[in-house]
C-alpha cells in the first residue's frame, strides 16, 4: 500500500538485511531518481539490523521533492526455505533432484512471517503456496523431519556388494559351465 501522497517513481531492490551500501546496485537504483543514498543506507540498515544477512526486499517510494519513503516486506519464500532447510541453494534441476526435505511445523512457520505478503486468506492456503515453492526448488515436502538430504557414498558401495553376492548366486545357479545362448533373429550384418 503506497503512501498518500503521489510519487514520481516506484523502485524494487532486494538487499541484505543491515548490510545496505551505496555501492551497486543500491546507489545507481536510486541516483538516478535523485534519492539521498546515503540517508536511505542508514535509515534501511536502522530498520533492518534484527534481520542482518537475510535477503529482504524493499519498495522505495521517491516523491517530486526527492524525499522518499520505503516499506520492507518479508524475506522471499525461496530464501527462508533454504535458511530453515540448511541449503546453500536449491537444486539445479527441480522436479528431478532432491536437495532436502520439510515438514509441515517448517512449512507452517514460514507461512507465519510471509503471511503478510501473501494473498492467501488462511494458514493452509499459505502453507500451500510455501510448498510450491519448495517443489520448485527440489525440496521434498514430508510429514515427519526435514533438513537437507545427506549424500551418502556409503549406500553406492552397499548396492555393489548386494549386486556382487546376487550375480555370484545366479553363476551358481547355472553351474557356471555353459555358454549363454545366442538371440533368437542372429546378427543383423549376416543378413
Amino acid at each position: 500500500m503506497p503512501p498518500k501522497k503521489e510519487y514520481k517513481a516506484k523502485v524494487k531492490l532486494q538487499i541484505a538485511g543491515g548490510q545496505a551500501t551505496p555501492a551497486p546496485p543500491v546507489g545507481p537504483a536510486l541516483g538516478q531518481h535523485g534519492v539521498p543514498i546515503g540517508e536511505f543506507v542508514q535509515r534501511f540498515n536502522d530498520a533492518t539490523k534484527e534481520q542482518a544477512g537475510t535477503i529482504v526486499p524493499v519498495e522505495l517510494y521517491v516523491y517530486a521533492d526527492r524525499s522518499f519513503d520505503f516499506i520492507v516486506k518479508s524475506p522471499p519464500a525461496a530464501v527462508l526455505v533454504r535458511k530453515e532447510v540448511g541449503l546453500a541453494k536449491g537444486a539445479q534441476i527441480p522436479g528431478t533432484e532432491v536437495v532436502g526435505e520439510i515438514n509441515r511445523a517448517q512449512l507452517e512457520k514460514i507461512a507465519q512471517i510471509k503471511m503478510e505478503d501473501l494473498n492467501a486468506n488462511d494458514m493452509d492456503a499459505a502453507v500451500k503456496m510455501i510448498e510450491g515453492t519448495c517443489r520448485s526448488m527440489g525440496v521434498n515436502v514430508v510429514e515427519t523431519g526435514g533438513g537437507p538430504t545427506p549424500v551418502e557414498p556409503a549406500d553406492d558401495s552397499a548396492d555393489d556388494s548386494a549386486d556382487d553376492s546376487a550375480d555370484d548366486s545366479a553363476a551358481a545357479d547355472d553351474g557356471g559351465s555353459e555358454p549363454a545362448e545366442a538371440p533368437a533373429g542372429g546378427d543383423a550384418a549376416e543378413e
